[in-house]
C-alpha cells in the first residue's frame, strides 16, 4: 500500500485540502489481488488505490471518457515488418500510467483507508492527475503520451490512433501503446535505446528488453522469425467450460450445418455464453484458424441457442487437440500480398445473402 501511495506523493497528484460545501466527494477504497505472468506464475501481491467510479457524477466529475485501444491487427502488421526488416523489437511496462494523466476535471476523493491525515481528518484529497478507477482516468493518461509522443516527432496513425510512427531520413520506428504496455521497433538498436532514454526523463517506465510476452500472447523468437501463441489462455478457455477432459476435434466447424437464428431452444445461462465467446475473440489474435468459426457464433450473442452452444463447444474441442498452435510470422518481403478468398451463394439461412469472393 506504501508502495502504492508513495509515487503518487512524489508527483504531487493531490493536495490535501478543506472539504468544500456542495461538492460531490467521490469515495476510494483498496483492491488486492495477485498478479500473474503470461505463462501463469505468479509475480507478485499487489495492492491498488482506486477511485470509486459509480460516484462520479457525469457533467462534474468526468466529461469524455473514450480511451482508444490498439487493434489486433495493428499488432500483428507491425510485428511482421519487424520481424521481416530483422529490425530489433523492444516491449516496455510505464508504472503507475493511470497517475501520469492530467485531470481537465476538478475532482475531490475522500482519503483513503489507512492514510487519513490524524491533523485533519475532515480533509479531502483534490486530485491533480488521474488515479485508477476514474471514470476518465484511460483518456487521461492516452492523451497525455500522445502529446508527448508528438513533441518527439511521432506522428499519430490515423487509421489505429494507437500506432505512432517516426521517420527521420533513413531511422523509422513505430511504438503501440496498450495501456501500460508499449511495444518498439526500429530500424536501428540505436534508435530505440535514443527513444527509451527519451520516454523514461517524462514517464516512470521498465525496459522489459526483447519482446518476450504481451498482452498475454508468449512471443519465440525462432530460426524463421517469430512465433507467437495463447497456449495458457486457450487452457483457461476449455478450463472455465470445464471441458478440460473433452474429446478434440479435427476441424473447428460443422461444415455439413448452418447456424440460424432461430433454430434450437434458448439457453439456460446466456451471459456464459457471451463470456466464452468473447474470450475467443481475443484468442484468434494468434488463432486465425477460427476466426470465421468465433465469427459464426458471436453472430448470435443477443439470444443464443442451444445448436449456438453446440457450436461453441466444438471450438473449444477443437482447441483441446491443438494448444500448440500458433501463428508463425517469418522473414521475407514484405512488398507482396497474398490473399485467399471462397464463395457460399445464399448461405445464410436467414437472410439468404451469399458469401462473395
Amino acid at each position: 500500500m506504501t508502495d502504492e501511495v508513495g509515487p503518487m506523493n512524489k508527483t504531487k497528484n493531490w493536495d490535501l485540502v478543506p472539504r468544500p460545501p456542495n461538492v460531490n466527494i467521490v469515495r476510494s477504497m483498496w483492491l488486492f489481488k495477485h498478479k500473474y505472468n503470461a505463462d501463469g506464475v505468479l509475480n507478485r501481491h499487489k495492492a491498488r488505490l482506486v477511485a470509486t467510479g459509480k460516484s462520479q457524477e457525469e457533467g462534474h466529475d468526468y466529461n469524455e471518457t473514450f480511451s482508444p485501444v490498439v487493434k489486433p491487427a495493428t499488432i500483428r502488421i507491425v510485428l511482421n515488418v519487424g520481424v521481416a526488416l530483422d529490425w530489433p523489437i523492444q516491449q516496455l511496462d510505464v508504472k503507475n500510467a493511470f497517475l501520469q494523466g492530467d485531470l481537465q476535471e476538478t475532482v475531490y476523493i475522500h482519503q483513503p483507508p489507512g492514510f487519513v491525515d490524524k491533523t485533519r481528518p475532515s480533509y479531502v484529497w483534490k486530485l491533480n492527475k488521474a488515479i485508477y478507477s476514474l471514470k476518465q482516468a484511460p483518456r487521461a493518461w492516452n492523451s497525455r503520451f500522445a502529446s508527448y509522443l508528438k513533441l518527439m516527432g511521432f506522428v499519430q496513425s490515423r487509421t489505429d490512433s494507437s500506432l505512432f510512427i517516426f521517420k527521420c531520413g533513413r531511422d523509422c520506428a513505430y511504438l503501440l501503446l496498450y495501456v501500460d504496455d508499449i511495444l518498439l521497433t526500429a530500424s536501428s538498436a540505436v534508435l530505440i535505446q535514443k527513444i527509451i532514454t527519451k520516454l523514461k526523463t517524462e514517464f516512470p517506465m521498465t525496459d522489459m528488453g526483447k519482446l518476450h510476452h504481451f498482452l498475454g500472447v508468449k512471443a519465440d523468437f525462432n530460426a524463421k522469425g517469430l512465433f507467437l501463441s495463447q497456449s495458457t489462455y486457450a487452457q483457461d478457455i476449455i478450463t472455465r467450460d470445464g471441458m478440460e477432459g473433452c474429446k478434440p476435434l479435427a476441424t473447428p466447424v460443422d461444415l455439413q450445418s448452418k447456424l440460424s437464428i432461430d433454430a434450437g431452444d434458448p439457453i439456460n445461462n446466456p451471459t456464459f455464453y457471451r463470456s466464452l465467446a468473447g474470450a475467443l475473440q481475443y484468442f484468434t489474435f494468434t488463432r486465425p484458424d477460427i476466426s470465421y468459426a468465433v465469427h459464426q457464433v458471436c453472430l448470435y450473442m443477443h439470444q443464443p441457442r442451444v445448436p449456438h452452444l453446440h457450436a461453441l463447444k466444438r471450438i473449444i474441442r477443437y482447441l483441446q487437440g491443438t494448444l500448440h498452435y500458433g501463428l508463425q510470422i517469418t522473414r521475407g518481403r514484405i512488398d507482396t500480398l497474398t490473399a485467399y478468398s471462397d464463395a457460399d451463394w445464399t448461405g445464410c439461412p436467414d437472410t439468404r445473402r451469399s458469401t462473395s469472393s
